[in-house]
């Protein structure tokens, strides 16, 4: 294959993480892992000005680097470097999620020269799996893959909580939010006031959020960081048995856990959005933090006391994901001369001006003698003195502790109340009401089976298909169900809207009632406007749905299925509920529902 053609385009959505039996993450461009868009293309370009004999370096690259990688690329292309046969080296850069593009690479998709994944793990399930599907003993790679950067892994905290635990001077480890988190005074016990001794009644329970382990890679490994910090292994390999010696704590912390996802950026946007009442603090990585509070500082002047938040690194250690960098030369498509400058390329990235051009793009350069300087300063929420000498740097996870870690999580997680409401009007004849149907079946096969379901339909009215269930035990006889609904009428988008939101306030008072702590979310998918008017937007905003978002409110995930949806009204359900909008068409309805599975 010519290196200058373009080597895939359309991979669509999220599939789950292959983790020994895990969800792998999907290859989409933008934040740990995707926004809300289900599709995207990715390509490999030729710079300009490239001679006929040049040799194209292409590298695909995970998204957390990629304005560092973006600066690189284009000083090498102005660098005049060549082979040492003197043909000049062109390199071009393709920004990817880990999981994504390791299953791209295996399926022959995705062939770059260079591959540079967040973490050491996907490089490892990438050989091992070649290995076995070309019946070869020889991984992807003839040399070890090399660190490029540290981009270690913590918790973000509004600024003045962080403060009140000890930040930055006082250590503040996993075990610290455990204890918070299982604490009925919650901010009000003085042991949570380091600084003054008083507590901080008016800030009520503590509230987590994280990324989905099953679908995001920096949820995956702050879980695992979660479970070394409170088991205490000094920075030694977990076991697989170890990991479910935190069955407690995790189950504490998960009872506060207000928020999944699949992208770190997304946590803080919605912490931003929704303030310090909704969520008090996220495990992301550093660099979205000084980054967030760097370019939303605006938004940030106005909550709180307006310094935005803190990157805390877990006392106990955590992850320097140190982003791998390998050159695929076993790969059928790498040629001696592309393994070549693949390796020019990488020695280029170490020299010290490219390091520490490193710390612009808010990563750590691997050399600890580089001085620290903006943006990585305590004014814009990092400690800079902090280094792997100081923090213990933990080992990215087996692919045995990896499905344990996923599977306690699935153990101790809050169980979902999950509400499908489908719009069947006469604009979703054909093809639409096909393959929304098809994909929400998938959705509901997704479900853990102690999750809660039912659907709804409307048209011109709404009915219901069934009464809320026990997920394991209704989706077989929900599937033809569903099947087989057919479009017509009108669109009574509103009333939908309030018989879903009712509904589940009726569940939640019955889960009250009997002590049962669960997360609650609708999922609304619809074609276009509505058409029937009873009730107003203006009384489904007023009477159905909250003014603000609440941690354990119930969380609207719109579906603006086509051109004709009516993203605005959409948008604003999502916003007030602390939900999120998707856009799809009939081609990625499917990676859609793969993406809100990772939500709750």
């Amino acid at each position: 294959m010519s290196r200058t053609q373009m080597i895939f385009a359309g991979i669509i959505g999220l599939t789950l993480l292959v983790v020994c039996g895990a969800v792998a993450a999907s290859l989409l461009v933008g934040g740990d892992d995707t926004t809300a868009t289900a599709t995207t293309e990715t390509d490999f370009t030729v710079p300009e000005n490239v001679s006929g004999d040049a040799v194209l370096v292409t590298i695909a690259s995970s998204n957390t680097k990629q304005d560092w990688m973006n600066a690189a690329v284009e000083k090498f292309n102005n660098g005049g470097y060549t082979t040492a046969d003197g043909r000049p080296i062109a390199a071009s850069v393709s920004h990817v999620t880990s999981g994504g593009s390791k299953d791209a690479i295996l399926a022959g998709d995705l062939q770059p020269v260079a591959w540079s994944p967040g973490d050491p793990s996907w490089v490892d399930q990438a050989n091992e799996e070649w290995k076995a599907q070309n019946q070869t003993t020889l991984g992807l790679t003839s040399q070890a893959c090399q660190s490029t950067v540290y981009a270690p892994l913590g918790f973000a905290m509004w600024r003045p909580m962080a403060e009140a635990l000890g930040w930055p001077e006082t250590p503040i480890g996993w075990n610290t939010l455990v204890e918070l988190a299982a604490d009925s005074e919650g901010w009000a016990n003085p042991k949570y006031d380091v600084k003054d001794g008083l507590g901080h009644p008016e800030w009520g329970q503590f509230r987590f959020g994280h990324t989905h382990p099953q679908f995001a890679n920096s949820g995956l490994l702050s879980m695992t960081g979660f479970v070394h910090g409170v088991v205490g292994t000094n920075g030694e390999q977990l076991t697989a048995a170890q990991v479910y010696e935190a069955e407690d704590a995790m189950r504490a912390l998960e009872q506060v856990t207000s928020k999944y996802g699949r992208s770190s950026p997304n946590m803080l946007e919605l912490m931003t959005t929704q303030g310090p009442s909704f969520l008090h603090a996220v495990a992301v990585p550093e660099a979205d933090v000084v980054k967030f509070n760097l370019e939303r500082q605006a938004e940030l002047d106005l909550i709180m006391d307006g310094r935005g938040f803190a990157f805390i690194f877990p006392s106990g250690g955590t992850i320097w994901a140190d982003h791998p960098y390998c050159v695929l030369d076993n790969a059928e498509w790498v040629d001696e001369a592309e393994a070549e400058a693949g390796q020019i390329f990488f020695d280029f990235l170490m020299e010290e001006e490219q390091q520490s051009l490193a710390m612009d793009s808010y990563l750590r350069p691997l050399n600890t003698a580089i001085v620290r300087r903006e943006p990585l300063t305590l004014e814009n929420g990092t400690d800079p003195t902090v280094s792997p000498d100081t923090i213990t740097p933990l080992p990215s996870p087996t692919e045995e502790v990896a499905t344990a870690v996923i599977d306690l999580f699935l153990i101790t997680k809050r169980k979902a109340t999950v509400i499908v409401v489908l719009d069947t009007s006469g604009s979703m004849r054909g093809e639409r009401i096909s393959t929304a149907t098809t994909a929400t079946v998938e959705f509901l096969e997704r479900l853990n089976a102690d999750d809660e379901v039912t659907v709804m339909q409307f048209s011109d009215s709404s009915v219901q298909l069934a009464p809320p269930s026990r997920a394991g035990d209704v989706k077989e006889t929900l599937a033809p169900r569903i099947r087989n609904l057919i479009a017509d009428g009108n669109t009574a988008l509103y009333d939908a809207v309030c018989q879903a939101t009712a509904l589940v306030s009726d569940l939640q008072e019955e889960d009250l009632a009997n002590g049962e702590s669960r997360l609650y979310g609708i999922v609304l998918l619809s074609d276009g406007e509505d058409t029937v008017g009873r009730p107003t937007e203006n009384q489904m905003f007023a009477t159905c749905l909250p003014s603000n978002a609440e941690a354990d409110g119930v969380k609207i995930f719109p579906i603006a299925f086509g051109e004709e949806a009516d993203e605005a009204v959409l948008f604003r359900v999502a916003q007030v509920t602390g939900g999120a909008l998707f856009t799809a068409n009939t081609q990625s309805i499917s990676s859609v529902y793969v993406a809100i599975s990772a939500e709750q």
